[in-house]
Order: C-alpha cells, then sequence, then structure tokens
C-alpha cells in the first residue's frame, strides 16, 4: 500500500473530501447529467491529484471512492479508490497540472448553453460586466480534440497560457476550467455556464455592444484585486 508522509495524508484526506463535495455543486447547478462531467484537484505539496472515477452515479461519490493520480495521469495504486478507473478525461486534467503549476483545479462540464457556444466554435464576446470580472474578457475557443490521451489537456494549455479567462470552450465539445483551487475552478464553470446562457439570450434580440477594452481591464482589476473581503491579516 503506498503511504506519504503524515502532511502529504492530511492535504490527500482534504482533497479527496473537496472533490467528493464539490461535484454536487455541478449537479445543484444543471451543469451536468448522468454521469458526465469531472472535478478534480492538486494535492499541495505534492505532485498529485485526485480526481473521480469514471461512469458513478453522482450520489455514489464519496472520498474514499475518489482517485489519487500522479502528474502522468498513473493511479497510484494501494490508495482507496485504485481499484477503479478514473475519470475518461484524466489524461487531459494531468496534462495541465503538468504543464500550469498554478493551477490546483479543473473542471469539465457539458453545460448546455456553453457547450452550444462550442458546438459553433465561437467564443462567447465580452458584452456583460459580469464577465469582464470574472473572465477578463471573451472566453476563447479551443481546438477540437479526442477523449482518451493528453490532445485536450494540450489545446486547454495552448489556449489559456497567457489569457485572462479561466474557461476554455473545446470545440464540438464542451467547456473546461481552471482555478487556483478545485472549488475556484468549479466557480468558473457555473459563471461560464451564466454568461454563456446570457449572451445568447442578448444576441437573440438584436447586435451585442462590446465593452471597451480599457473598460474591461478596470473592471476585471476592481472584481481581482479589490472585491469582496481582505484577508483577516489585512483588516484595518
Amino acid at each position: 500500500m503506498s503511504t506519504f508522509g503524515p502532511q502529504i495524508e492530511v492535504a490527500i484526506a482534504r482533497v479527496r473530501a473537496d472533490i467528493a463535495l464539490l461535484h454536487g455543486e455541478l449537479v445543484r447547478n444543471a451543469l451536468v447529467v448522468w454521469t458526465g462531467g469531472n472535478v478534480s484537484g492538486r494535492v499541495p505539496g505534492a505532485d498529485l491529484f485526485v480526481i473521480k472515477p469514471s461512469g458513478v452515479d453522482y450520489a455514489d461519490l464519496a472520498p474514499e471512492n475518489m482517485i489519487l493520480c500522479d502528474l502522468d495521469g498513473q493511479v497510484i495504486l494501494g490508495t482507496p479508490g485504485s481499484d477503479r478507473s478514473p475519470s475518461s478525461d484524466t489524461a487531459a486534467h494531468a496534462y495541465v497540472y503538468r504543464h500550469m503549476p498554478d493551477v490546483g483545479g479543473v473542471v469539465h462540464t457539458h453545460s448546455t448553453y456553453a457547450t452550444a457556444w462550442a458546438a459553433r466554435s465561437e467564443a462567447i464576446p465580452c458584452v456583460i460586466t459580469a464577465m469582464a470580472d470574472e473572465f477578463g474578457g471573451p472566453v476563447p475557443v479551443g481546438p477540437f480534440a479526442i477523449i482518451g490521451d493528453d490532445s485536450i489537456g494540450r489545446g486547454i494549455v495552448e489556449t489559456l497560457t497567457g489569457h485572462r479567462s479561466r474557461a476554455v470552450l473545446m470545440a464540438n465539445h464542451g467547456p473546461f476550467t481552471i482555478g487556483s483551487d478545485a472549488r475556484d475552478a468549479v466557480k468558473a464553470a457555473v459563471m461560464v455556464e451564466d454568461v454563456a446562457r446570457t449572451v445568447h439570450l442578448a444576441r437573440t434580440g438584436g447586435p451585442l455592444v462590446a465593452i471597451p477594452q480599457s473598460v474591461v481591464d478596470s473592471l476585471f482589476d476592481r472584481y481581482q484585486n479589490v472585491y469582496g473581503q481582505a484577508p483577516q491579516g489585512e483588516l484595518q
């Protein structure tokens, strides 16, 4: 049985619990159907991540059946859940973690409106302030890639490297999101579906009106650096 130091074991247990819980947010926000979609989270302090098993009902997901993998996407044998097959997107998640060290969480869904934009290989234009806040501009389209190897991961990294968006619409497939941790990536998945729906509805009523880039920049900076509560140590 594989064992790690006590601090890493604690970190693994926390990520397992978080990942199991966060899959429920995909269901509550109507981002997935049946067993599609997945959330993964990097284990702090180790070259490991946790992802859900393939084809398991969301209601049956629990910390003990989450799967621990290394950054090559290989299951760590002898750990809880290692007798199951990991998500079919595991290689894509692993590629992202290997090449984007600041990413702590990855999410994939087939949420309806975001996937509809992906089906057209069309970026979501930045025409509402919520998009400027959350994504810093349009949500880009990534290349078409087949499931099963790291092709999707390569497309995610190529598209999002140097881009402010934490979401990419993989062509003819659906949205993938990244975040500083798994919860942050889930938030991005919720937000990309929300803006995809809103912008779609806006376009049915007439031409879209873009937000000037200088305003987008200002809104993004405020939301990322000022909005919300300051860390406890910074309170005056």
